[in-house]
């Protein structure tokens, strides 16, 4: 690091766990977030600030009025513009020294695989169960660590699958990829302004810790927030041996 960016990322450098080393681990990552909604909004904010090296950024939707009121990424006068370029100029304002690659077509099982293999860890910050299980898929496929935040309505929840560990469980042992559930989302029903900022930066906090090796992630955990009451829940998921998806991963 050089002495602007040992000035920028300080307060990062004087937390003991995390050091010189640790924001240098954070400086060489490359993190891939998928959506530049209300989730990705603040993770990918959070993400720029605290030094990631390259971040990719994913999203084919154009902002909309309906979005300001929680996609902070976003301003009044990009209303139309790509979501992904849009969140590029908000994150390049922050901080000029990072690499912010954007992705403005829509993910599917073809793109993604490329995408997701690049990357040190994934942020899945998308509103579908379609698109969260492939991406599960894919990360599972490829020994990636999986940040996974999802919110709706005042409950929010988040969780880490990190198929590095041998007894993480991943996205589709809570989620069935062979069982319908139900995509609820916040143009039905509405969703709570602040919890996507909840949510989000847990997410970054979580990635940041993954990049640097510190602390402990989610991963065999899902953490739920009513955000009426403030009140969290911790769940331990434990991995599914007859999983499709991870119980044959390497």
């Amino acid at each position: 690091m050089n002495d602007e960016q040992e000035q920028r990322y300080s307060r990062h450098i004087l937390l003991g766990e995390l050091g010189y080393e640790g924001q240098e681990k954070i400086a060489r990552s490359h993190v891939l977030v998928i959506g530049a909604g209300g989730l990705g909004s603040p993770a990918s904010l959070y993400l720029a600030s605290g030094g990631c090296g390259k971040i990719t950024l994913v999203d084919n939707d154009r902002v909309e009025l309906t979005n300001l009121q929680r996609q902070i990424l976003h301003t009044t006068d990009r209303i139309g513009m790509n979501k992904a370029e849009s969140g590029k100029t908000t994150l390049e304002r922050i901080n000029p020294t990072i690499d912010i690659v954007t992705v403005t077509q829509r993910m599917d099982e073809d793109c993604l695989p490329a995408l997701v293999e690049t990357a040190d860890v994934v942020l899945d910050c998308t509103d579908n169960f379609k698109t969260r299980l492939s991406i599960n898929r894919t990360c599972m496929s490829q020994g990636k660590p999986l940040v996974s935040g999802a919110v709706v309505g005042f409950d929010g929840q988040i969780s880490v699958y990190d198929p590095r560990r041998d007894n993480s469980p991943c996205y589709a042992c809570l989620f069935p990829e062979d069982q319908h559930f139900e995509d609820i989302r916040a143009a039905q029903i509405g969703v709570f302004a602040p919890l996507v900022g909840i949510i989000g930066t847990m997410q970054a906090a979580e990635t940041l810790k993954l990049a640097s090796g510190i602390g402990q992630s989610l991963a065999g955990s899902l953490l739920i927030l009513d955000a009426l009451t403030m009140e969290w829940t911790k769940i331990g998921i434990e991995r599914n041996p007859d999983c499709p998806v991870c119980s044959k991963r390497p």
